[in-house]
C-alpha cells in the first residue's frame, strides 16, 4: 500500500497583522519534525502543498533536515487544492448574525491574541453555522464546495502515485478535516471536534491502495512530545 502523510503546517503568528508567516516556534517544530524523520529513514517520494506561506515554509523546514540526513527528496509542488479555508472570510460573513447573539463578538475578535479562549468559542460557533449549509452567504465559498476542492487534490495524486509510494501533503487543519471527514464519514462538526485537537506540525496517516483510502493514524505529535517541552505542542 502506499502512505500519504499529511502535515499540518507550524506554529503561524496568531494575532499578528500577518497570520501566513510561521512564528520562531513554528519554524522550530518542523525542524524538528524533519530530524524525527531522519531518524526514522523515511523519505518521501512527492511533497505537496498549499500555495500558503505557512504550508510551503513547513514543508521547506522538514526537507532542509531531511536533506541534511542525506536523504534524497523532491521539491515541493504546490497545489492551491490544499489552501486553508479563509477564516477571515468566514468570520465576516457570518459576523453580523452573530452580533446579535454576541454583543462583544467584534471585540474578542479584533482582539483574538488577548482573548484566547473567547476567540476559541465564537470562532466554534461560526464555523458551526458555516458547516451546517443553512447559512450559505453569497461569494463566500461554501464548507461543501471546500470539501469538494480538497477531495479534488486527493484524486489528483492517487491517480498518479504509484502504489507504494509516500507522499507529504503540507496543509492546513481545516484541509486536513475535510479529508477525514470524506474518509471516515462523520459529520461536518463531529469533523471539526477532531479539527481543534489537531497539534501544529502534527502527522495524520492515510494508507491508499488505488482510489482506496484509510486512515491509518490521527495527529500524531510524538516528535514534539520526546522532547519533553510543553510549549513545543501549539494548536495556532
Amino acid at each position: 500500500m502506499g502512505s500519504i502523510y499529511l502535515i499540518r503546517h507550524g506554529q503561524a503568528s496568531f494575532g499578528a497583522d500577518d497570520y501566513d508567516v510561521l512564528s520562531p516556534l513554528g519554524i522550530r517544530q518542523a525542524e524538528i519534525l524533519g530530524r524525527h524523520l531522519a531518524e526514522l529513514g523515511i523519505r518521501f517520494d512527492r511533497c505537496l502543498s498549499g500555495d500558503l506561506r505557512r504550508q510551503q515554509h513547513t514543508g521547506q523546514g522538514v526537507i532542509g533536515q531531511l536533506r541534511e540526513a542525506g536523504h534524497s527528496i523532491p521539491d515541493i509542488e504546490v497545489d492551491s487544492a490544499f489552501n486553508e479555508f479563509e477564516a477571515d472570510e468566514v468570520i465576516r460573513a457570518h459576523l453580523p448574525d452573530l452580533l446579535s447573539l454576541e454583543p462583544d463578538a467584534l471585540h474578542i475578535l479584533q482582539n483574538a491574541a488577548h482573548h484566547r479562549a473567547e476567540f476559541q468559542r465564537l470562532f466554534s460557533l461560526i464555523i458551526s453555522r458555516w458547516v451546517s449549509g443553512e447559512h450559505e452567504k453569497d461569494g463566500l465559498e461554501s464548507w461543501q464546495s471546500f470539501r469538494e476542492r480538497v477531495e479534488g487534490g486527493l484524486a489528483r495524486i492517487l491517480a498518479q502515485a504509484e502504489k507504494k509510494d509516500r507522499i507529504a501533503i503540507f496543509t492546513s487543519g481545516g484541509t486536513i478535516t475535510a479529508l477525514l471527514q470524506s474518509i471516515i464519514g462523520v459529520p461536518a462538526i463531529k469533523a471539526f471536534e477532531l479539527n481543534w485537537q489537531i497539534v501544529n506540525t502534527s502527522l495524520s496517516l492515510l494508507k491508499f491502495r488505488g482510489h482506496e483510502v484509510t486512515l491509518a493514524s490521527f495527529n500524531s505529535h510524538v516528535h514534539l512530545e520526546l522532547l519533553k517541552a510543553p510549549e513545543l505542542i501549539t494548536f495556532r
